[in-house]
C-alpha cells in the first residue's frame, strides 16, 4: 500500500512540475522565446492574441497527445518528418474549422494560422518531451505550455490595446459572435492612445518589459528565501 501510495505522489509530483514549467518557470513566450513572430505580430488586441493563442493550444495539445500515443510505433530515422505531418494535418484541421465558425477572425489572423506549423515550440515539445514520455504527461504538457504562450499573448495584446486604443475586448464578436459586442468597453479618451504601442516597436518593448517584470519577481522571490531562514534563525535565538 505504502508502495503505491508513493508511486501516486511521484505521479501527482510529475503533473504539478509540468504545469510549473509551462506556465511560469519555462514559459514558451517569456523564457525560451519561441513563437516570437506570432506572438509580436498579431497582439495588437486581446482578441487577437486570444484567437492565436486557442489556435496554438489545440494544435499543441493534440500533437503532443498523437505523438505520444505513436512514439514506439515510429522509426527513429522518421520522427521528425512524421511530426511535421501530425503537426501540418491538426494546423490544417484547425484553420478550416476556424474559417468556417470565425471567418472575420481568421482574416483578421492571416496567415499566422498556417504558420502555427513552422512554430519551433511546437515541433520543439513533440521532439523533447510528447516522443519521451507516456499520454498522460504528454497531453497535461501540452496543456501547460499552450496555456503559458497563449497568457502572454492576451497579457500583450491587452496591454497594447489599451495603450494603443484605449479599449479592452475590441472585436470581441469576431471571437465570440455578435452578442459579444457589449464586452468592449473603453477606458481611455479616444484620442489617448499611444501610437507606438500598436506598431511594431510598441510589441518589442511591451514582451520586454514583460520579461523584465518575470524576472524582477523570481529575484525577488530568491531575495525572500535566502532571507527567512536568517529571521527565523534570530528568533530562535531570541
Amino acid at each position: 500500500m505504502s508502495e503505491n501510495l508513493r508511486i501516486d505522489d511521484l505521479r501527482i509530483d510529475d503533473v504539478r512540475t509540468v504545469w510549473r514549467q509551462g506556465l511560469w518557470d519555462n514559459n514558451p513566450g517569456l523564457v525560451q522565446l519561441l513563437g516570437l513572430c506570432p506572438l509580436l505580430a498579431v497582439t495588437s488586441t486581446l482578441i487577437n492574441g486570444l484567437g492565436l493563442g486557442i489556435a496554438t493550444l489545440l494544435v499543441l495539445t493534440l500533437s503532443n497527445l498523437l505523438v505520444s500515443a505513436t512514439r514506439r510505433l515510429i522509426a527513429q530515422e522518421l520522427r521528425i518528418p512524421v511530426f511535421v505531418l501530425i503537426i501540418a494535418s491538426l494546423v490544417t484541421v484547425v484553420d478550416l474549422l476556424m474559417q468556417a465558425w470565425l471567418p472575420q477572425l481568421t482574416r483578421t489572423l492571416g496567415i499566422f494560422i498556417p504558420l502555427i506549423v513552422t512554430n519551433c515550440m511546437i515541433l520543439g515539445r513533440a521532439e523533447a518531451f510528447a516522443s519521451r514520455n507516456p499520454v498522460r504527461l504528454a497531453g497535461v504538457d501540452g496543456l501547460a505550455q499552450g496555456l503559458g504562450f497563449a497568457a502572454v499573448l492576451v497579457l500583450l495584446g491587452a496591454a497594447r490595446e489599451l495603450l494603443g486604443h484605449g479599449t479592452l475586448m475590441a472585436d470581441s464578436h469576431l471571437l465570440l459572435g455578435e452578442w459579444a459586442r457589449v464586452l468592449e468597453f473603453r477606458l481611455l479618451p479616444e484620442q489617448a492612445g499611444l501610437l507606438l504601442a500598436i506598431l511594431p516597436p510598441g510589441a518589442f518593448i511591451g514582451l520586454g518589459l514583460m520579461i523584465a517584470l518575470r524576472k524582477r519577481l523570481l529575484q525577488r522571490g530568491a531575495l525572500a528565501r535566502q532571507t527567512e531562514p536568517a529571521g527565523e534563525t534570530a528568533r530562535a535565538r531570541a
